[in-house]
């Protein structure tokens, strides 16, 4: 289940939000200011090293633990982020006034929930995995 967890999580960091995000709704947007377009490039590289990283940990080093505990920057500030949007004046919203949703939802706050439930339960097993191990 791990490997599945964070191979969810690279697809969706490495792959789907950079395709949906190099776009000329988001970081080559010509209405963003030049500073919140690096702010863009920066939180995709990021996000991808994390995922990339979490990866290699899950794969190529068996530590699942590690892994999964990569995975957690990558969805809980977004869903705290969309949270507190009203707050500070964010939106979901490209600039003319669109997004990708399903019922007024825009899709990747389920995505990105459903990715945080997943890591959640693949840490709470991971755990008591490790403790049975401890006491055989």
């Amino acid at each position: 289940m791990n490997r599945i967890v964070v191979i969810g999580y690279a697809v969706v960091f490495l792959v789907l939000i950079p395709v949906l995000e190099i776009s000329d709704t988001h970081l080559l947007n010509g209405d963003w200011p030049g500073h919140a377009r690096l702010h863009e490039a920066w939180q995709l590289l990021a996000n991808g090293m994390l995922a990339g990283a979490a990866l290699f940990l899950v794969w190529r080093k068996e530590r699942a633990f590690a892994a999964l505990l990569l995975c957690l920057p990558l969805s809980l500030p977004f869903l705290i982020a969309w949270v507190f949007q009203g707050s500070y004046g964010g939106s979901m919203l490209h600039t003319d006034g669109t997004q990708i949703a399903i019922y007024g939802i825009n899709v990747a706050v389920p995505i990105v929930a459903l990715l945080l439930i997943a890591v959640l339960i693949a840490l709470f097993l991971e755990r008591r995995r490790r403790e049975i191990a401890e006491k055989v």
